[in-house]
């Protein structure tokens, strides 16, 4: 039986990955971490013990920097870091990073991508990306409460109108600064007028 990620663990887990993703994104690295199971090969030695990455950030980022992904569980322990994703078909004008992070997000894992090319922190569930937060944008840091607070309101059910492909460039509905939420305009609309307004 795969294990729940419970309302509070899911909170502070978007809440230390976008924290630390923003971070990297700034000094222009990249990093992949998944929430939840992935079939993957480590590339260095697991030296380091698992751990809650939401009481030790700093350790997590270190870890993020170097090749491969980081695998978090549902309760937010990390287990692995430095690891290659498995059985990860490559997409056209992508990175491994990006393919690997929409291969993992198709299986129910939580993915987020930070890019070192466009400094940006994407954020993709079931093969979409569903929001994009930009590190360059002044005291975007700010809104990442907010921006969870939506990633919470979005459910099983308005999955199918949320989010995009990585590979279709879309128009996206931005409703703070700096982020930029993906799918259609009108049920997103909806969400952020009630949810927000």
């Amino acid at each position: 039986m795969a294990e729940e990620m419970n309302h509070e663990n899911l909170k502070e887990i978007q809440e230390t990955l976008l924290t630390v993703g923003l971070r990297i994104a700034k000094r222009g690295e990249g990093a992949l971490f998944i929430v939840g199971d992935a079939d993957y090969k480590p590339l260095v030695e697991q030296a380091v013990p698992p751990f809650k990455i939401s009481e030790n950030p700093k350790l997590l980022e270190s870890l993020a920097l170097m090749d491969g992904a980081v695998i978090i569980d549902k309760k937010g322990i990390m287990r692995a870091y430095g690891v290659m994703i498995k059985s990860v078909k490559t997409i056209k004008n992508f990175g491994t990073r990006h393919s690997a992070g929409v291969s993992s997000s198709k299986k129910g894992n939580l993915v987020v991508i930070v890019s070192e090319e466009d400094k940006k922190v994407k954020i993709l569930r079931e093969g979409k990306m569903i929001m994009q937060l930009d590190s360059l944008q002044k005291d975007v840091e700010k809104s990442i409460p907010k921006a969870i607070q939506f990633l919470e309101s979005i459910g099983a059910g308005t999955l199918g109108v949320i989010g995009t492909s990585i590979l279709a460039p879309t128009i996206g509905l931005t409703f703070l600064p700096g982020i930029i939420v993906f799918g259609s305009a009108y049920y997103i609309g909806k969400i952020i007028h009630k949810k927000f307004i």
